[in-house]
């Protein structure tokens, strides 16, 4: 088992940006560094003022500090920030992912931290082809099909979020709206166009009779719950009872609330898609089909889906001190249970907790490597090593420490590992040979791990144009999300598609907006693989609720101190199907509008999913899943760790959670380590 992980926070003026901001930082040698560091910056300069560049594209741009005189300071601690999806800056250039209009924040970072806010607008390269595709069937009188504008630029990279224009050759034939929907009037000859910066492309038809005499449903379910996606399935038949093999059918609902129901079911009851039909809330739904003058219905009922469970706290590893970052449990050579959990912020610290008894759970060491945060600990599934990820070293070479799990309950540096990790290692994922572990959000490293005192650079992958933050890696193949371009899946020794640890090859993408957290679950009673996606969000500016201003807490841009504003979140966890990698399919989402989702892990078709400041939250994704579950009542139970004497008191932050050997395990941001676990309700939910 693993947790994907993030970065908690920024200091100072960064952290009203998302964490998912992509940062770089001006080379310096260290001598420099400490020779400017009494000097306070008093103002940037940026060369150019603003930036305007197409996507895909890069453009120079130069951030300088002064001091109060007037003077550069050379070797002044400089990041520049961009929106997570914008793009990226590194090396004094900005490289775009998307068009739109976006701010870059440069920040230099001392006693009082200085800002400095530099316009940059991104176009989109001119479209170089458009295509018209269409739903399935044929275009018969009384009947719609819709269609869509399909653009690409010249390097083949897709045209997202394209508006076309619209037109029929003879609107007595067909006509078509401004979504591309084409009504069939009568038989005839007609031309359908879309146009779109430039480009065109056309579909001609011709127009026939519609031999469709009635429908026959085949829909066998007449009860389910909600939550149950059903297969919508009909057959169009001629007067003689004859098929009519390429009718298109149009599929809707009505729907009537339950006897008594004084409070009417928020939002869309029902979804249908892509021939499948899901009800978000319990009642009677009426399924409608139609093929021009043809119709059918029938009547579903829909029960409650009830799946609650009691959460109940079992023991508790306190940490106080400092934030709590990621957790990993494992079982010794010695037959006992521990947890290692790793410090944000915490000065290099990361400790182990025997948790044979959760009821009593002992901390049995304490170890001290040389880092600002250890974001993520792992253990390899075989319990012989761990390894802990290292971010802001001294010397700024940052890299992995791996541990020794001969004495499990204290365990000892084997070795540290650093080759092309100097950026910072965030995220990593363990076998019992090898590491994979993200480097400086650029690349993943693969690390040979069979001798822990020498440790080896085998390969790496770095996908471009793209910000790496999470992965996974399931039967030889690595799962990782990327920011600019989403879900990014390779082939690191699976060889179905010839690749290698040694040689990895990218099998597909998916294209999604979220770049941080990912978890892939095959699903044992359908046969599918589901991503599941997150995308912590930790400024919600410009939304209604628009969270606390955390940064308040940081005064001078350092650590935050105990106490403070509680932090607050946004973004979801989307479900994307990647059973077949040619052909993924975004389906569903876990979506809670006021918190903001973090790390993400499925056993048993149970979703353990860590929502921040939503807390821990256990969800029922067992069968397909369709919609946005939390609307389904799908969730079996949430607990938010309250501590008035937390690091911030009384502020739930839930990294990550876990299922273990019956139990629940998490960490929160501001009291250490929890344990619980889901017992049933009694009757009337006490």
């Amino acid at each position: 088992m693993k947790l994907t992980r993030t970065t908690l926070g920024v200091f100072g003026a960064l952290a009203a940006l998302s964490i998912g901001s992509l940062t770089a930082l001006h080379a310096q040698a260290q001598a420099g560094q400490a020779a400017q560091s009494a000097v306070a910056v008093a103002k940037l300069v940026a060369e150019p003022a603003s930036v305007s560049l197409r996507a895909g594209e890069s453009a120079a741009l130069k951030v300088t500090a002064y001091d109060a005189a007037g003077r550069v300071i050379a070797g002044a601690d400089i990041r520049v920030n961009l929106p997570r999806n914008a793009g990226t800056y590194a090396d004094g250039r900005v490289t775009a992912f998307a068009a739109g209009t976006f701010t870059a924040t440069a920040v230099a970072t001392g006693a009082t931290p200085v800002t400095l806010e530099i316009p940059v607008v991104v176009a989109w390269p001119a479209l170089a082809k458009l295509e018209i595709t269409a739903e399935p069937g044929g275009l018969y009188a009384g009947v719609t099909i819709a269609h869509t504008a399909v653009g690409s630029h010249a390097d083949g990279s897709p045209r997202p979020g394209l508006v076309a224009t619209w037109r029929t050759s003879d609107a007595s034939v067909a006509t078509v709206d401004r979504f591309g929907h084409v009504t069939a009037l009568k038989a005839g000859a007609v031309t359908i166009t879309a146009t779109a910066d430039g480009a065109s492309a056309t579909r001609a038809y011709t127009v026939t009779a519609n031999p469709v005499a009635t429908i026959a449903l085949k829909i066998a379910e007449t009860t389910v719950r909600t939550g149950d996606v059903i297969d919508l399935v009909a057959t169009t038949l001629r007067a003689d009872g004859g098929p009519v093999t390429d009718a298109p059918i149009t599929w809707s609902y009505t729907y009537k609330a339950p006897e008594g129901n004084t409070v009417q079911a928020p939002g869309g009851p029902g979804i249908i898609d892509n021939g499948l039909f899901v009800a978000n809330y319990p009642g009677l739904f009426t399924i409608l089909a139609s093929a021009g003058s043809a119709h059918a219905r029938t009547t579903i009922e829909v029960t409650p889906r009830d799946v609650r469970k009691r959460f109940t706290v079992v023991g508790r590893g306190i940490i106080r001190d400092t934030h709590t970052s990621d957790l990993w449990p494992y079982t010794g050579n010695d037959g006992r249970d521990y947890c290692i959990v790793g410090t944000w912020g915490g000065e290099g610290y990361a400790h182990v907790f025997d948790i044979t008894d959760l009821s009593n759970i002992v901390r049995t060491h304490s170890i001290k490597i040389d880092a600002r945060t250890i974001n993520d600990v792992t253990v390899s599934p075989d319990a012989r090593y761990a390894v802990l990820s290292r971010e802001g070293a001294s010397n700024r070479v940052n890299g992995v420490v791996l541990l020794d799990l001969k004495n499990p309950a204290q365990p000892t540096v084997a070795s540290s590992f650093d080759t092309e990790l100097t950026g910072g290692v965030h995220n990593m994922f363990a076998t019992n040979d090898h590491l994979f572990a993200v480097s400086g959000g650029s690349k993943y490293v693969i690390i040979n791990t069979e001798d822990l005192s020498k440790p080896t650079y085998v390969s790496e992958y770095r996908h471009p144009n793209a910000r790496l933050h999470d992965l996974w890696v399931r039967d030889g193949v690595a799962y990782s999300a990327q920011g600019g371009v989403g879900a990014v899946v390779v082939d690191v020794g699976n060889g179905a598609w010839g690749g290698s640890l040694k040689e990895p090859k990218l099998i597909g993408t998916f294209p999604i907006n979220s770049g941080h957290e990912i978890y892939p679950y095959a699903q044992a009673s359908t046969g599918k693989l589901y991503l599941f996606l997150g995308d912590e969000q930790m400024s919600r500016r410009g939304r209604v609720w628009e969270g606390t201003n955390y940064q308040l807490s940081t005064p001078g841009g350092g650590p935050p101190p105990r106490g403070g504003v509680p932090q607050t979140s946004g973004g979801y966890t989307h479900i994307v199907d990647f059973t077949d990698p040619k052909n993924p399919r975004k389906v569903g989402r876990y979506h809670l509008e006021d918190y903001g989702s973090h790390d993400i892990i499925v056993e048993n078709d149970i979703l353990y999913q860590a929502y921040y400041d939503g807390g821990v939250r256990i969800v029922d994704v067992s069968g397909r899943l369709m919609g946005n579950i939390a609307d389904q009542g799908r969730e079996m139970a949430v607990f938010k760790p309250f501590d008035p004497e937390g690091y911030t008191p009384n502020a739930p932050f839930v990294m990550n959670a876990m299922p273990w050997k019956g139990h629940v395990l998490f960490t929160d941001f501001n009291s250490g380590l929890w344990a619980g676990k889901l017992e049933p309700m009694t009757p009337g939910g006490r």
